[in-house]
């Protein structure tokens, strides 16, 4: 067996040129994968010059070089060196001139079984088509990825080109604004100024609205009051702490929130109709104008209400009884059926007397009540006949103005009606002006009971009853009344209230309460309004 692995045939090319085409030059080894040839044969020296003269034929094939081997005598044995040596005949292995090369840089030997190994390294000529592809591949993936990064450069491009105009129409803004008189912190504070503005109406709802303790919406009024004047200092002092200032303003809104959201919530049902199942007057609503007097505005002074009677609470007469413009005589009443006949002016009945004297005059069952003119006397009018059923004296009352209300005069006497009947607020001299309460029998026009105050009447505007409780108010300014005293004739405790009441007219004359309707009917300088009560709640 001979066996032939790889070999180099180091050939000279015709005239010295190295072979064309993508062969390697001359003498370039090639590796081992390149070539292979194995061929088995008889073991012997024949074996290996066939194998040789083979190899030698084919190269010399590829790169077109013909080569002749001589012919060898079969030897004993296989040198060991290289066919060169000890050759007489070691010219014949290469061709005459250039075109011929003796082999070298082969090596063989014969192994136990006689079998030839021979190796020779041949040139590496094989193009590098791997790499090529590897090259290709690369080169594509370079391509994709700079194709990415271009586009997003164009992106890029656009947005800066976008952001230029921004920036450059934010400078001219600044610019603009710069050369104003306005600046931007001055915008602030007129908006944080409104702001205030919107709380204080809002704060003035709440007070009109909120049923139970003020206390809590009095200090948000104080703090209100407070930042508009912080809001004036910062503004022609330091007109850079716009943000600390919009913090306390929103500190307020919140604490606003949280009042208007707690008025709804204990906002209670109103108690039945004529029912005393409550803890008093909580709030007021806003008023209600009903009418002008049908006598016009001239005639500022008077009182007006609803009749009522127990045995009968929703049917009553409305009735008018305006005063004489000298404030004090009462000359003239007017009788309504329904409040439709009331606003139109129609189905009136209206009756003269020539006796009555201020206007603290009130309607029960059908009778009318009041201070008989220049006198100590009270009188029971009825309705029916417009005639003085009964006269009866008022034991101790001043009269003829002696201690009338603030701002209203000639109402010594003050007639009033509630769930319990008739009362009368007036004061004496033993009180020295300090209101007086009287319960009275309203068919004989006796004094039931009496209770003493410690509230100075001349400095009361007007006074009602709900209850058995008196409910003093008096004049904070020219549109707000204030519900500030309460008298419980039940339990004897006096206090301070802090009730809020609008007004359309600066001066209230006369309040009357309806027990059924549990409204107030207030008679404002020749207006008829109404208000409608708001209970407390008793607890559970």
């Amino acid at each position: 067996m001979c066996s032939l692995a790889a070999s180099s045939l180091p050939v000279n090319w015709p005239g010295g040129e190295s072979p064309p085409g993508p062969l390697r030059s001359p003498g370039a080894p090639a590796k081992l994968s390149d070539f292979s040839l194995e061929h088995k044969m008889k073991p012997g020296f024949p074996c290996l010059l066939g194998l040789l003269g083979l190899l030698h034929s084919a190269v010399m094939s590829v790169w077109g070089v013909t080569t002749t081997f001589p012919s060898f005598p079969t030897p004993d044995s296989f040198p060991t060196s290289d066919f060169s040596s000890g050759s007489p005949t070691d010219s014949a292995w290469s061709t005459s001139s250039s075109k011929s090369q003796s082999f070298s840089n082969f090596t063989g030997n014969r192994d136990d079984r006689g079998v030839c190994q021979c190796s020779v390294i041949l040139p590496d000529n094989t193009f590098p088509v791997l790499r090529v592809e590897r090259l290709e591949i690369t080169a594509q993936t370079i391509s994709k990825k700079f194709e990415t990064e271009l586009s997003k450069v164009k992106e890029y491009v656009q947005l800066i080109s976008k952001y230029e105009e921004k920036l450059l129409n934010l400078t001219v803004r600044v610019s603009i604004m710069e050369k104003d008189s306005i600046s931007y912190t001055e915008l602030d504070f007129e908006l944080i100024k409104m702001e205030v503005k919107e709380m204080e109406k809002l704060i003035k709802r709440l007070k009109v609205g909120f049923s139970g303790s003020t206390v809590i919406i009095d200090q948000l009024e104080v703090e209100i009051r407070n930042m508009t004047l912080l809001v004036e200092q910062l503004e022609t002092l330091d007109k850079n702490n716009v943000l600390a200032i919009r913090r306390q303003v929103l500190a307020l809104k919140n604490r606003l929130k949280e009042c208007e959201a707690s008025k709804v919530e204990s906002t209670p049902p109103p108690p039945a109709p004529g029912s005393c199942a409550h803890g008093g007057v909580a709030n007021i609503s806003k008023p209600i104008i009903v009418q002008l007097n049908w006598l016009g505005f001239s005639y500022k002074y008077g009182a007006w209400g609803r009749d009522y009677s127990p045995q009968d609470p929703g049917n009553g007469l409305y009735w008018v009884a305006p005063l004489d413009t000298d404030g004090r005589t009462l000359r003239y009443y007017r009788l309504y059926n329904t409040k439709d006949d009331l606003l139109l002016y129609t189905n009136a009945r209206q009756n003269q007397i020539s006796y009555g004297q201020g206007s603290g005059t009130v309607v029960y069952k059908n009778n009318m009540y009041v201070n008989w003119y220049n006198s100590q006397n009270m009188a029971k009018i009825n309705l029916t006949t417009n005639k003085v059923d009964l006269s009866q004296t008022l034991p101790n009352a001043a009269y003829n103005n002696r201690f009338s209300y603030a701002n209203v005069g000639w109402q010594d006497m003050d007639f009033a009606v509630d769930e319990n009947g008739l009362w009368v607020i007036y004061a004496t001299e033993a009180s020295t002006g300090n209101i007086v309460i009287s319960k009275l029998n309203d068919t004989t026009l006796g004094v039931l009971n009496t209770w003493h105050t410690k509230q100075y009447k001349p400095s009361v505007t007007n006074t009602f009853m709900v209850c058995g409780v008196l409910y003093a108010t008096r004049t904070l300014n020219t549109r707000i009344e204030e519900i500030f005293y309460y008298y419980d004739t039940n339990t004897g405790k006096e206090g301070k209230l802090n009730i809020v009441m609008q007004k359309m007219q600066e001066t209230v004359q006369s309040i009357n309460y309806h027990p059924f309707e549990q409204k107030l009917f207030v008679y404002n300088d020749g207006y008829l309004l109404n208000y409608d009560l708001v209970f407390r709640q008793i607890p559970q």
